[in-house]
């Protein structure tokens, strides 16, 4: 008897009413499941049983059927195997460089006749580079262009250097009006270390010669 191929990515979804086998693609590992094929024995084990209890010699019966059913359901399972891998060969190759079974789909190669691993599709691998290259060139081109223009990321915060003082309300801010009542600029500056006020225009605090400039 014909080997049965395709025992290293099967598996087994049967139960006692038939067979029913899922097959994975070696290289993507998805997988598909073939047709479903009823069990001669399971369905006359489960009428036997359900028989059992109205006719006389049902359970005896369903019993020497139960006994062989192992015996004969080793045939039975190897012929619905081997359909079903015939019918997953329309779906799957075998690459002949690996020895893998991959999905036609997705894995194979049909010109070369080889899976993708062995022998990529130059143009999904060109397509694949060239948008990695392009987010990688986006990325160096982020990381080079000012997203915080007038931001001095030296300094422990983003509040103004030195702010103003308004003379009519004391309200301190940075600008050229007082948020609070409008007046103009304040005569006085309020250094941003230590909080002394310090004449308009000097460059440096009179208190503790922290600069006034950005």
């Amino acid at each position: 008897m014909t080997m049965i191929q395709f025992t290293n990515n099967i598996n087994d979804r049967s139960t006692e009413a038939g067979f029913q086998f899922e097959f994975k693609c070696d290289r993507c590992h998805t997988g598909c499941m073939s047709s479903f094929k009823p069990s001669k024995m399971g369905i006359a084990s489960g009428v036997l049983r359900a028989t059992g209890s109205l006719f006389s010699g049902g359970a005896a019966a369903s019993g020497a059927l139960n006994a062989g059913k192992d015996f004969l359901r080793g045939h039975e399972r190897d012929e619905a195997l081997r359909l079903a891998v015939e019918e997953a060969k329309k779906q799957f190759k075998l690459c002949g460089r690996c020895g893998k079974w991959v999905c036609e789909v997705a894995c194979w190669n049909g010109p070369r006749s080889l899976c993708k691993t062995c022998s990529p599709l130059l143009d999904e691998e060109l397509a694949s580079i060239q948008d990695k290259a392009r987010a990688t060139w986006m990325q160096r081109k982020a990381m080079s262009t000012d997203m915080l223009p007038g931001v001095d990321i030296t300094q422990n915060s983003t509040t103004p250097t030195a702010r103003h003082v308004c003379p009519k309300c004391s309200t301190a801010f940075a600008g050229n009006f007082c948020p609070e009542c409008g007046s103009a600029v304040a005569q006085s500056l309020v250094c941003r270390e230590c909080g002394a006020e310090t004449a308009p225009g000097a460059k440096f605090c009179n208190a503790c010669g922290t600069s006034t400039s950005g």
